[in-house]
């Protein structure tokens, strides 16, 4: 089975032609800075990929009702424009880039695969935040979790790396790109993870704050008096290394910390600050640490980031080795330094096979 894959995000749509072995057989990247690609630009890249069998749209927010990849119809469709709210900035992308691709395809059964999907089973121990109980379940208050379908590969492909399969390896996921979240995974389920109710909580990201006292914010909110909005648009988009380095883009911070800007030194420490407590914080739910997985943007490129955070975690036996994690190599492959016990690995991040996975499997189950 053939799957297109639609991913949208917040200034491109991504379109990947996945094969019955899991090749790639095309690709296309459109601009979106306005939210979403024309239906002109989705025509024409769709029909340049070549014929799918299936299409694959990976949705951000899956709330409380989808915790699992489902069939595309106007039920599910209508449920999740109720979602909106929960995700303001990534689920109207999803959705246009869902309606488009349904009117140039309508007779190809077509998929929706949640980021927060793979979090839905976390023990309510990770789950839950210590709020009233009628205010958690009147408006769906807990931890949702996100990057649920780059976790949920990094699940599989860890243990396939370390010669094994999921079951009995507890492994630390981190996602490191412009968001960013860590995962706590045992026996190939999430038991924790760092974004919560959004994707603003946890590690500091390009342009996202992480993790902020509430207090903080109530402050702003009421002596400065910020509006919502604006207060909203620091947090989201002006924000995390933006905010402390000046740049967004991690190559750029790590050279200009080179240099020795100290608005990038604080950036870069900062960001492996939180980085290391992170790590440590999902190697403490697994209650021991077996594999640790770098994948995103950053985790696959930024070889200093992978060097410095390890070595703030040699107490848990992590260690890199300097030859093979500075080395320019393409695709997945072991750094672990010689004599640690934990075994770390760069991986690619691969949502798209993901999605294609899941979407064999739904669509498999729905013909049975």
């Amino acid at each position: 089975m053939r799957v297109l894959v639609v991913n949208a995000g917040s200034t491109t749509v991504k379109l990947r032609l996945v094969g019955d072995d899991d090749e790639l057989a095309a690709e296309r990247e459109l601009a979106a800075p306005a939210g979403s690609a024309s239906e002109e630009q989705l025509g024409n890249a769709v029909a340049a990929l070549g014929e799918a069998d299936a299409v694959g749209h990976r949705i951000v927010h899956g709330g409380r009702r989808f915790t699992q990849p489902v069939p595309i119809d106007a039920d599910v469709v209508a449920s999740l424009r109720e979602l909106t709210d929960l995700a303001p900035l990534h689920q109207p992308k999803s959705l246009a880039a869902l309606d488009a691709v349904g009117r140039l395809l309508p007779d190809l059964p077509a998929v929706a695969c949640f980021d927060t999907a793979f979090h839905a089973r976390m023990p309510d121990a990770a789950a839950t935040y210590a709020l009233p109980g009628p205010w958690r379940e009147r408006w769906g208050l807990r931890r949702y979790g996100f990057h649920g379908l780059s976790h949920a590969y990094v699940a599989r492909r860890a243990p396939e790396l370390a010669g094994g399969s999921p079951q009995g390896f507890r492994i630390v996921s981190c996602h490191l790109g412009a968001g960013a979240s860590l995962c706590a995974i045992r026996d190939g389920r999430s038991l924790d993870t760092t974004m919560g109710f959004t994707p603003l909580e946890g590690l500091v990201m390009a342009t996202r704050s992480g993790s902020l006292d509430p207090g903080l914010v109530l402050w702003l909110l009421e002596r400065e008096r910020l509006a919502e909005p604006e207060l909203a648009a620091m947090l989201e988009h002006e924000s995390g290394l933006l905010a402390l380095a000046g740049s967004a883009d991690m190559r750029e911070v790590l050279a200009a910390e080179g240099r020795g800007e100290q608005g990038a030194q604080l950036a870069i420490a900062t960001y492996l600050h939180r980085l290391r407590a992170g790590i440590a914080a999902m190697a403490a739910s697994l209650a021991g640490l077996d594999l640790l997985a770098f994948t995103g943007g950053v985790g696959e490129n930024a070889a200093p980031i992978r060097t410095r955070a390890a070595e703030g975690l040699d107490f848990l036996g992590v260690a890199v080795d300097g030859a093979a994690n500075r080395a320019a190599a393409a695709g997945d492959r072991e750094v672990t330094g010689r004599g640690a016990g934990v075994r770390t690995f760069v991986i690619k991040a691969r949502e798209d096979l993901e999605i294609a996975r899941q979407v064999r499997s739904t669509i498999g189950e729905t013909s049975a």
